[in-house]
């Protein structure tokens, strides 16, 4: 069977899908129906719809679109089965019941951005900036009945710079992992895929990538410096580390976006309590760690857009004694 009588059926939501959907319509690859969230609401008064980056590039490319609720509805099924997909691609979207994933003669694969075992879960690309990895990567995988634990394809390393955080490396994945869906459906192609179970691959720890909410984005000023800047790269844009300035009687909850470790050099001894601030009201905000301190550069106070440090103190009256900690 060549690639353009294949018959694909393409999951998948936001950007980090869209690429590989590209390259497989590009590369001449014949994708049959695309599946995606329903429109989201948004709005003030969530009176708008919008179609996800993946619907928006389907319809663009005149791709059927399915958009059920829910993926055990027997009308979603029976619409499904009519489109006879040799292969399923899941990138970005959602866990499947087996009833959709098991449907394909050929089985359903997902693309992972982790070396998987390691860093299963909602949020591969934050966690391993969090936890000072410097080495990530890609994985293709068949579905089986346990999100993100069947049997390998394909695995790509990818560098993790210190200049990176969560956007940019998001970035150098959805590039890669075009080319290694592509290249995975391939070896299906032609019957050289592997499926080498995930506990041989040994190489790997088995750190968990749980999904991110408010509670878990709070920086804690009292651990060190290192860990206190990859916490900020690691959720950076998004869903971006929170904290809360305290300056006299006020409290002001704000994003950081950006951050640096200070050299040692300019510290002097002893060094103040954790979220200790210090900052001669125009050009620098730097605030103490456990071991050290570290200098904000980017910011977003409540209701405000994302500033620069000097922008944000033009508009703040510092007094002595602020300090930050958690929200």
């Amino acid at each position: 069977m060549q690639k353009e009588d294949l018959r694909i059926i393409y999951m998948g939501t936001p950007d980090f899908a869209v690429a590989p959907l590209k390259a497989l319509v590009e590369g001449g690859y014949r994708v049959v129906a695309v599946i995606t969230m329903p429109d989201k609401p948004v709005g003030r008064h969530q009176s708008v719809l919008t179609a996800s980056p993946v619907k928006q590039f389907a319809v663009a490319n005149n791709l059927p679109v399915l958009q059920p609720t829910s993926l055990k509805d027997p009308g979603f099924l029976e619409e499904l089965a009519t489109y006879e997909a040799d292969l399923q691609i899941v990138v970005a979207f959602r866990m499947l019941p087996q009833v959709v994933w098991d449907m394909p003669r050929l089985g359903t694969f997902n693309l992972h951005a982790s070396l998987l075992p390691n860093y299963r879960g909602a949020a591969p690309i934050n966690w391993a900036i969090i936890r000072g990895e410097t080495v990530t990567g890609l994985t293709t995988f068949f579905l089986d009945k346990d999100i993100d634990t069947g049997a390998v394809i394909r695995r790509e390393e990818v560098e993790i710079l210190p200049t990176d955080n969560a956007g940019s490396l998001h970035d150098k994945l959805m590039v890669k992992g075009a080319t290694l869906v592509c290249q995975t459906v391939d070896d299906i192609l032609a019957d050289r895929a592997e499926r080498v179970p995930q506990a041989e691959l040994t190489d790997s720890p088995m750190n968990p990538a749980p999904k991110l909410f408010k509670e878990n984005c709070v920086i804690r000023w009292e651990d060190t410096t290192k860990n206190v800047n990859n916490f900020v790269r690691g959720l950076s844009p998004y869903p971006a580390a929170r904290t809360t300035l305290v300056h006299g009687e006020g409290r002001l909850e704000m994003k950081v976006y950006e951050a640096e470790i200070l050299p040692a050099s300019s510290m002097v001894a002893p060094l103040p309590a954790p979220g200790t601030v210090e900052t001669d009201g125009k050009t620098f905000l730097h605030v103490a760690t456990s071991d050290g301190m570290v200098a904000l550069h980017r910011l977003q106070p409540a209701g405000k857009r994302p500033m620069s440090v000097a922008d944000f103190l033009r508009g703040f009256h510092h007094a002595g004694g602020s300090h930050f900690e958690g929200i």
